[in-house]
């Protein structure tokens, strides 16, 4: 993993004066995931503060803050809390997705297995502002390691009373769940995670009602992204005034990075909102070397891609979205120049028509049909016509699916098509793929080629 304070850019510039370490301060320190190391470093300093606010005044301050949704729509914290009902007579939920499955994603995992006590500490935050006394953390089945340390994480915060029952003198009564969820990609929507915390098939609900007014058992339900929750602590600590100070206006704050692919230095980079991806190259050793930048992705493969030419947007809600694209969950996929753009837009759309759970027909259907396409293509079997195929299957799933999974899979092939077009002209008329070692001199003298296209 890489560590956030380590590198040094290639100007000689400190890379303290680009990235803002605060979730991210102590992932390499001996057992960073202790409650004593957590302790150390100020942790549950915040709710301390936190529980001397009233909780309409702590919703008001986190909205203040302008902290926003780091799962990747940016919708504001404070106003998500703020949506809860009160005096409804009803319990009150907050679930926390850590759901984390994204292509390209990698922040919340190891957020969680460096730093739980941060997330628990937010929860307890979050639960005494909407007023809840029940919470859930809904991580990703798969990821055991991560699911144990949780586990002794919530263990040690019950047994140091941040848990449990009169929660330090304050009077509140909060009960944390930890729950694994079966593997679906699908279960990363809010609202197919509430069906499947409830024991049915993971798929999205129709909505209205939202999850605020009938969400967990039909009661209101704040879901919140582990970072998002995580962030809250350090703004109670230090300030909303010292979380302004970073970012930009419309999207302030610190934020985690997922910076893989063909690069030099993969790994999290912890800074405020509105770096650019040439300022995270810079410091992490650019491209592998010997290539350059080809494509990439500003929020994972259900974000628009972007090329060279994006290098220098800003990675905030407005920069990207200004640009055309979507920052997403900050998951930088960077792929060089012996990248086939067919072949991985074809990967992708094959794990989300794999992923879709078949509720609609646009996604599921749709999903297929581009797939087929995409492997006819790939293999040198297409017509040109298919293009514009591709281009109205994906018009008519983008916007027209229960939930985003359908717009993530149109995503990339409509990005693919601007700015790659006359690649996906290539294989056509060269009857194949270009990029196969064993009919084109792309990776000549490159010791990374691959084997084959199916490699």
């Amino acid at each position: 993993m890489m560590t956030l304070a380590a590198e040094i850019d290639k100007n000689g510039t400190s890379p303290e004066k680009l990235l803002a370490p605060v979730l991210s301060a102590f992932w390499d320190q001996p057992e960073s995931w202790t409650l004593e190391t957590y302790r150390r470093h100020e942790g549950y300093e915040g709710l301390r503060k936190a529980l001397a606010m009233s909780p309409d005044d702590l919703i008001a301050y986190v909205k203040d803050s302008g902290l926003r949704g780091r799962g990747g729509a940016g919708f504001p914290t404070g106003m998500k809390w703020q949506f809860i009902p009160q005096g409804d007579g009803k319990p009150h939920y907050l679930v926390v997705n850590a759901d984390e499955s994204e292509p390209g994603t990698c922040k919340d995992i190891p957020l969680l297995f460096a730093n739980p006590h941060s997330l628990i500490e937010g929860i307890v935050i979050a639960c005494y502002a909407i007023r809840s006394s029940h919470a859930f953390i809904y991580l990703r089945g798969e990821v055991v390691p991560v699911l144990r340390r949780l586990h002794e994480a919530v263990r040690e915060a019950y047994e140091a009373g941040y848990l449990g029952t009169n929660i330090m003198g304050s009077g509140l009564d909060l009960e944390l769940t930890v729950h694994a969820g079966a593997g679906a990609y699908i279960c990363g929507e809010e609202t197919a995670l509430l069906d499947s915390l409830e024991g049915r098939r993971g798929q999205p609900r129709l909505r209205p009602p939202f999850p605020a007014v009938a969400g967990l058992y039909a009661c209101p339900t704040v879901v919140n992204n582990v970072e998002s929750i995580a962030s809250v602590p350090a703004i109670l600590n230090k300030g909303k005034d010292w979380f302004k100070s970073m970012g930009s206006e419309k999207s302030p704050g610190f934020t985690l990075y997922s910076l893989s692919g063909h690069v030099a230095g993969p790994g999290q980079y912890e800074a405020p909102l509105g770096i650019t991806l040439r300022q995270l190259l810079d410091m992490s050793g650019g491209m592998r070397p010997g290539h350059r930048l080809k494509f990439w992705t500003p929020g994972g493969s259900s974000t628009p891609m972007f090329t060279e030419e994006h290098l220098d947007v800003p990675l905030d809600y407005e920069g990207v979205g200004a640009a055309g694209s979507m920052l997403g969950t900050k998951a930088l996929q960077c792929f060089d120049e012996t990248t086939c753009v067919v072949r991985a837009v074809t990967r992708w759309t094959e794990f989300y028509a794999h992923e879709s759970c078949g509720k609609c027909t646009p996604c599921r259907e749709g999903t297929y049909w581009l797939v087929q396409l995409l492997r006819d293509i790939e293999a040198g079997k297409g017509q040109m016509a298919d293009l514009d195929k591709l281009n109205d299957i994906a018009d008519n799933i983008n916007g027209k699916s229960f939930c985003a999974l359908g717009d993530g899979a149109a995503s990339p092939i409509f990005s693919s098509l601007k700015y790659f077009r006359e690649e996906y002209e290539q294989h056509i008329t060269g009857k194949g793929c270009p990029f196969d070692p064993a009919r084109s001199t792309v990776w000549a003298d490159d010791k990374n080629a691959p084997q084959g296209v199916n490699a």
